[in-house]
């Protein structure tokens, strides 16, 4: 084991990847500094800066992946995803299914999410539910270093293209990486910490300040389960619904903005697939259906905090 943080476990993951598949090559803006080991390593023609045209970048990966190689792309921030939607939605997303699987697009976008620095809303924006509602392309988001590495090595050598989403704060808190060959599966939850009383479904950072209320909770004498979705797309249901059979309450909490987002699927899931286990009405804690503000001051009450989440489990409850 080694404490990296998440950045640094995307490093290492890249690292590995590239030294293992000569076809894996990274580009985007500023890659050649941020990531000076790869550059050292594997040199200009697989370790690339590009212009700051995100669309360029998409159309370049998608272009690249059709012919045989393994991209990946860093866009930064989340909202600058918007300037490529037509290369990723329209083409990476479509063409495996438009060339009746005689063509397979195995890339990776990755890029910075949640709420943090005071980036304000034109950097700091939730967009994976953007994603996971497009055909064809699959949606990660680690809560840990250790799940940066193994997910992302395993998106790398998926042959779909695949969003994976790290949370800007995350990305500076170490955390224990195993070293050498780490995978986890894509589509496949963890059950972060287990319990009887109630569950908590959730992914990200968001993660973290569960198992702080379900800590709480432990102390008051509730047991509460905690699952980590990892992925989003493809959604493990087979996980969450044990789950929910299991305690029989279900609290659904993520930072991004509630309407339409993730918490709406799962919920909608549960419903059709175990309202029977159901003891309670389920609930969604996550951000309001606001632009992130810059202010220091307003910033942190974005995003559900960990007493929200005591409070919401102890309503189920009663």
């Amino acid at each position: 084991m080694s404490m990296l943080t998440m950045d640094q476990a995307v490093e290492e993951a890249l690292f590995e990847e590239m030294e293992r598949d000569s076809r894996v090559l990274t580009m985007g803006e500023g890659v050649v500094q941020a990531w000076a080991r790869l550059r050292d390593n594997f040199g200009p023609k697989r370790v690339r800066n590009t212009p700051l045209s995100e669309g360029i970048i998409a159309g370049t990966a998608v272009g690249a992946s059709a012919m045989g190689l393994r991209p990946v792309i860093d866009m930064l921030c989340a909202p600058f995803l918007l300037y490529a939607m037509e290369e990723i939605v329209n083409s990476a997303g479509k063409l495996r299914y438009l060339s009746g699987g005689q063509f397979s697009f195995p890339l990776v976008v990755i890029a910075g999410t949640g709420v943090a620095f005071s980036l304000g809303a034109q950097h700091s924006h939730n967009l994976e539910a953007w994603f996971a509602h497009a055909p064809g392309l699959k949606v990660v988001i680690p809560s840990s270093s250790a799940e940066a590495k193994g997910l992302l090595k395993a998106a790398i050598r998926d042959e779909n293209p695949v969003l994976f989403f790290r949370d800007f704060l995350l990305g500076r808190t170490p955390g224990e990486v195993p070293e050498g060959e780490h995978l986890i599966p894509l589509g496949k939850a963890a059950v972060a910490r287990e319990g009887q009383s109630a569950t908590i479904v959730t992914y990200g950072r968001m993660v973290l300040t569960s198992l702080e209320a379900a800590a709480t909770l432990a102390e008051q004498g509730l047991s509460v389960e905690v699952i980590d979705l990892r992925t989003i797309k493809p959604l493990d249901e087979e996980t969450v619904l044990a789950s929910v059979r299991k305690t029989g309450r279900l609290v659904v909490v993520h930072e991004a903005s509630r309407s339409c987002g993730v918490g709406a699927e799962i919920s909608a899931t549960v419903a059709e697939k175990a309202f029977g286990a159901l003891k309670a009405p389920i609930l969604r804690l996550t951000g309001p259906d606001t632009p992130v503000p810059a202010s220091p001051a307003l910033e942190p009450f974005f995003a559900p905090a960990a007493p929200q989440i005591v409070q919401a489990v102890r309503q189920l409850v009663g």
